[in-house]
């Protein structure tokens, strides 16, 4: 990914030495989308944190003083934290990658008319997160273009068009590793329960996830393509493949995923 030419303005993030927010803050410098003399970090302490090395990023306490100075603001705070947000900024772009707070309410606690709610991962800060997003019926090409940039230098991002598949992804990609660790410990334990040693194991499948991530990455195919391959190839992971397919595997991944698309509905208060 090449860095960004694109001029978006000041970028103020409150929670930006939060996880999710310092990730993006590390894409953001790390691709040169903003320089650290136009990012503006808010947070309770007022300090920068893990960024306290890096000359010209400002910090402050309050959330109010990036709608005096920003262009874009970005939200990265717990969900919780919205009827505590102190924040009027009509003029500002607003980004939240808060799980569950809609646009309405984005809108409606910000007083921004032009709000775009998003979901990333952590892995923003290794430029791998997957940040889809929509953005409500006022944002103008010029900010959708800064919303790229922005979630281009986190990793791989769609604009997309129905609020409710946000739930969706907040679910399914935002719990980095999460679903995919779960069944890397399900292969791991398997190994070590019958007489790999734990260490080896662990090698073996971190490195098998890693090699198998990058290739469904780079390559054409599907997920179901690379299944349909190696069932067609007959050999040992075809059986393998072929027990799993006959259990109740995909209603048991569509439960979880279900049960975590619930609590994304609910966790963010009703404003």
């Amino acid at each position: 990914m090449t860095e960004t030419t694109l001029n978006i303005g000041t970028v103020g993030i409150i929670g930006g030495t939060g996880t999710l927010g310092s990730a993006i803050v590390r894409a953001l410098l790390a691709r040169k989308v903003v320089s650290p003399d136009r990012l503006w970090l808010a947070n309770r302490s007022g300090e920068a944190g893990p960024f306290s090395d890096i000359p010209g990023i400002n910090v402050t306490r309050r959330a109010q003083d990036l709608a005096e100075t920003c262009d874009v603001i970005v939200l990265s705070v717990p969900p919780a934290s919205i009827p505590e947000l102190d924040l009027t900024a009509p003029d500002a772009l607003i980004l939240s990658v808060m799980a569950g707070v809609s646009l309405k309410t984005l809108t409606g606690c910000t007083g921004a008319p032009r709000a775009v709610r998003a979901m990333s991962s952590p892995a923003a800060a290794r430029h791998l997160a997957y940040s889809p997003w929509i953005a409500s019926a006022t944002v103008t090409e010029k900010d959708r273009a800064r919303v790229t940039a922005i979630f281009g230098a986190c990793g791989t991002t769609d604009e997309i068009a129905d609020e409710s598949q946000i739930d969706i992804f907040t679910a399914m990609t935002g719990p980095v590793p999460g679903f995919v660790a779960l069944y890397a410990q399900a292969m791991t334990d398997y190994a070590a329960n019958r007489g790999v040693s734990p260490d080896i194991a662990d090698r073996a499948v971190r490195q098998l996830f890693l090699g198998a991530g990058l290739m469904m990455s780079d390559g054409p195919m599907t997920p179901a393509d690379h299944v349909a391959e190696m069932i067609d190839y007959a050999g040992t992971t075809a059986a393998g493949l072929e027990a799993m397919l006959a259990t109740d595997l995909f209603d048991s991944i569509a439960e979880g995923l279900d049960a975590a698309v619930a609590r994304t509905l609910s966790i963010a208060p009703e404003t």
